[in-house]
């Protein structure tokens, strides 16, 4: 299915079910399928403002998240049902996409799950969603760049639908483990996302200065959702204060940067986007900028980096107990790169460990293909590839991670 622009997203669903009777004592999704039809009226409303997609209430349906409410061996039976509840409320009229969030757990040396079990807990989500019948995928609210890899890959391995990945920021365009946006745009459509976003965090006039951050580098649209200002407690209670018409004051703007979605976050209900179409009357989706196109642009999981073509790999770094430390020395050297070889299996594993330490781009050489794939796996960039495998071999890698050859 191919995606066509302007497309208007929904708005907030915890904050509005807050309103219409959501009392936090269980878990959203828990609560939703008690009360399916509040869950469908709200996103009837959305539909009849104008909203192209929803979102299915499937935020949190994750087996982590289930079995921390209690919840065990129930991913599937939970999206399937919840997605049901958005497809009746739909009933043709709008997209459903299937609502991936972050997991709130860390790889190391943050916390103690690893990539793989990410990939997992995803696959798991992702493969329920599938057989649900979603439209496409939106995987929001990220707040680490390896939560957003393994969503993505697990769900590129059970479907060929649309992905919309979004991520939520601060002020200064940091993640929660402080990787900058530009970096997450790089690597998520280097592995072939539909389009990109900002959800959450801040209100529009916040969020457009992040906007204007991406222009240069986005290849794809960038999806526009943010809160109706910032949330200010009032009497003990969250509010947020920004009105319909103030709330869209900006989306010309958005377009024009290269906006193609746009709807709201926490905050935000039907009135919100009932005001967004009305703004878009002459849109027309901004072309890619062709500023880099004859760079190198790639990334750690914290930053982008631009290279001019043809420059060298740097001294090799081979892998073994003290790989760590030969990366840090490589982060204060001349080099402009590290380089680090990739020879057997054992070094997936010291290379996985090591790998949050690279400050700089990174170039693996390897001579086998599926070595390469686990190195690739288990880093959180976009990396450069040196090596003699063949344009056969490697054409898999370049599509799945964003590799530059």
């Amino acid at each position: 299915m191919e995606l066509y622009f302007p497309l208007i997203l929904d708005g907030a669903n915890g904050t509005e079910l807050q309103k219409r009777g959501y009392d936090g004592s269980k878990c959203t999704e828990a609560w939703v399928l008690e009360h399916p039809e509040v869950m469908k009226q709200l996103q009837k409303e959305y539909i009849e403002a104008g909203s192209d997609i929803v979102y299915a209430p499937t935020f949190g349906a994750n087996r982590v998240k289930l079995e921390e409410n209690g919840f065990f061996n129930m991913v599937k039976d939970f999206n399937k049902r919840l997605v049901e509840i958005s497809k009746e409320a739909a009933a043709g009229k709008a997209l459903v996409a299937g609502d991936i969030a972050t997991s709130g757990k860390f790889i190391a040396p943050l916390g103690d799950i690893s990539f793989s079990e990410l990939y997992d807990m995803y696959h798991e989500q992702a493969e329920a969603m599938e057989e649900a019948g979603v439209d496409m995928f939106v995987i929001e609210t990220i707040m680490t760049v390896p939560d957003a890899r393994a969503a993505l890959l697990a769900v590129k391995d059970v479907s060929d639908k649309p992905v919309l990945v979004s991520f939520t920021c601060d002020e200064n365009g940091r993640t929660l483990t402080g990787s900058d946006v530009r970096a997450a745009l790089v690597i998520m459509q280097g592995m072939g996302i539909d389009a990109f976003g900002l959800n959450c965090s801040t209100g529009p006039a916040e969020m457009l200065e992040q906007a204007k951050r991406l222009r240069d580098l986005a290849e794809v649209p960038v999806a526009i959702k943010p809160n109706a200002g910032l949330p200010k407690t009032v009497n003990g209670e969250t509010v947020y204060d920004c009105p319909p018409d103030e709330f869209v004051k900006h989306t010309k703007e958005f377009a024009e940067l290269g906006a193609g979605l746009f709807g709201g976050c926490c905050g935000t209900g039907p009135e919100h986007i009932a005001k967004i179409a009305p703004e878009l009357k002459d849109f027309e989706l901004r072309k890619p900028d062709p500023q880099y196109r004859d760079k190198i642009v790639c990334a750690t999981e914290k930053d982008v980096f631009i290279l001019e073509p043809g420059i060298e790999a740097g001294e090799i770094i081979e892998c073994g107990p003290d790989l760590e430390d030969q990366i840090r020395k490589a982060n204060k050297s001349d080099s402009q790169i590290i380089t680090v070889k990739i020879n057997c299996e054992p070094d997936i594993d010291e290379f996985e460990a090591a790998q949050y330490a690279v400050r700089k781009p990174l170039c693996i050489v390897c001579e086998d293909a599926a070595l390469l794939n686990d190195a690739l796996a288990v880093y959180q960039g976009r990396a450069l590839y040196a090596g003699s495998l063949s344009d056969e071999e490697l054409a898999p890698l370049v599509r799945r991670y964003g590799l530059i050859i």
